[in-house]
């Protein structure tokens, strides 16, 4: 018997429906194609100037569904500015080779490097202050690039990247918008940008610090970039688990989310940032004059959880941060701050909720490193209204100058700004990869 056209379009859906679940994405989560959408008028300051559309106009030969690395890099292009649409399926790992087997530290390791002889032979009490170099700092620098040649993937210009579904996650992988104009990142879990070799950096102080190389995502002389439902963390290798050396945290990761050399007009919203040391900087010195005007970013309905510093830290940017929530849990002893106001920032911030032990104070929320002013208005502490601001000042009159609340600027570009209370639980239940509704 004929199928009826009821039949082939209740076939087709049975179809689509098993297809998705076989990506590992909930039958409903495709209902709405997200991979061609816009940002919306007025929706921050990658709003401005045209607004962001990414790759929305990609003709169909430049739509693409990418299951691993190497289909990845072939839809990247070397970071070409073709208009293109690439829609990550299930879990991509950076951290594979073209045929697609893992690779571990000891796959990019050259040239003889090991932990153990690069230890013995920087040792502080018999290197000194210096800054390493010879045989094992060559390896080191050489497993570095071997791994770099594999992790680091350039985004061009006019390009839409999304996850498929509700657990499309890149894994290892720092992201690269770099020179790059006009670009969407939505719906995809970041995670674990794992340097397998840090480099030791003494300092004349006598402690020095490890230093890794990749940022989950990094924006790098960047415009028009729209981050959106986004969940980056070091899920897979937490700092905290990581061993000590020279006395110091043996460091894996850098930032989830960069923003420096220039970038601007960047909206990063409902996205979720967690289980990390720095979390997010915008503007990378306090020399770089030349990002004066630039750096101008809004920070609306994301989650800060878990994270010790840089929610964000600002240097010269204008940055409009409203209706975020921060939560630092019970047993986190390693907190250092939220806001960080440095030279020449300008930080209007409205409306967001922080949630903190007990032995957390409201001063302990902002820390200024040459910073000079700082907007606060409708800030909520543990369920009360505060002024940041003024408890800031208070506290800190006796160590460091006062900020000021004129920050030069109003932002104008922007969508209803709930209470604090409000979007403490919007962005409990919405913010992060896989909740777009």
């Amino acid at each position: 018997m004929p199928r009826t056209d009821t039949g082939r379009r209740l076939l087709q859906v049975t179809l689509t429906c098993g297809l998705l679940a076989a990506l590992g994405a909930p039958a409903n989560a495709e209902a709405r194609d997200i991979s061609r959408d816009t940002l919306a008028p007025n929706d921050g300051w990658a709003s401005a100037g045209g607004g962001t559309t990414g790759g929305s106009t990609a003709d169909d030969a430049h739509v693409f569904t990418v299951r691993n690395r190497a289909e990845l890099v072939r839809a990247l292009d070397g970071g070409s500015a073709t208009p293109k649409i690439i829609k990550v399926a299930g879990t991509i790992d950076a951290n594979t080779d073209d045929e697609g087997a893992r690779l571990d530290c000891d796959d990019y390791a050259k040239d003889g490097y090991s932990l153990k002889k690069y230890l013995a032979a920087y040792d502080p009490r018999t290197w000194g202050s210096a800054k390493p170099s010879g045989p094992q700092e060559a390896a080191r620098q050489a497993s570095a690039a071997a791994q770099a040649a594999r992790v680091e993937l350039a985004v061009g210009s006019n390009t839409t990247i999304v996850g498929l579904g509700s657990n499309a996650v890149l894994k290892g992988a720092g992201l690269q918008i770099r020179d790059a104009d006009n670009v969407i990142v939505r719906n995809l879990e970041l995670r674990d940008a794992y340097d397998c070799f840090p480099v030791w950096q003494p300092n004349t102080g006598g402690l020095g610090d490890w230093k890794t190389a990749y940022d989950t995502l990094w924006l790098r002389g960047a415009t028009h970039v729209w981050i959106d439902h986004v969940t980056a963390s070091d899920k897979g290798h937490p700092d905290e688990d990581e061993p000590t050396y020279f006395g110091r945290n043996y460091l894996r990761h850098d930032g989830l989310l960069d923003i420096t050399n220039g970038s601007d007009l960047v909206t990063v919203s409902w996205s979720r940032f967690a289980d990390h040391d720095k979390a997010m900087l915008i503007g990378n010195g306090d020399t770089a004059t030349g990002d004066r005007g630039k750096l101008r970013v809004t920070l609306h309905h994301n989650e800060f959880e878990s994270v010790v510093q840089r929610a964000p830290r600002v240097r010269f940017g204008q940055v409009h941060v409203y209706n975020n929530r921060y939560v630092v849990l019970e047993d986190a002893h390693d907190y250092r701050y939220s806001l960080g106001i440095s030279t020449e920032s300008a930080v209007y911030a409205e409306n967001n909720a922080f949630t903190t032990p007990g032995h957390i104070e409201v001063a302990d929320l902002v820390k200024s490193w040459n910073g000079t002013a700082l907007h606060q208005s409708g800030t909520l502490f543990n369920r009360f209204p505060v002024d940041l601001l003024a408890i800031y000042n208070a506290y800190n009159s006796g160590s460091e100058r006062d900020l000021t609340a004129d920050v030069g600027w109003t932002p104008a570009l922007h969508g209803e700004i709930d209470s604090a209370r409000q979007a403490d639980r919007d962005v409990e239940r919405g913010a992060g990869a896989g909740r777009i509704r």
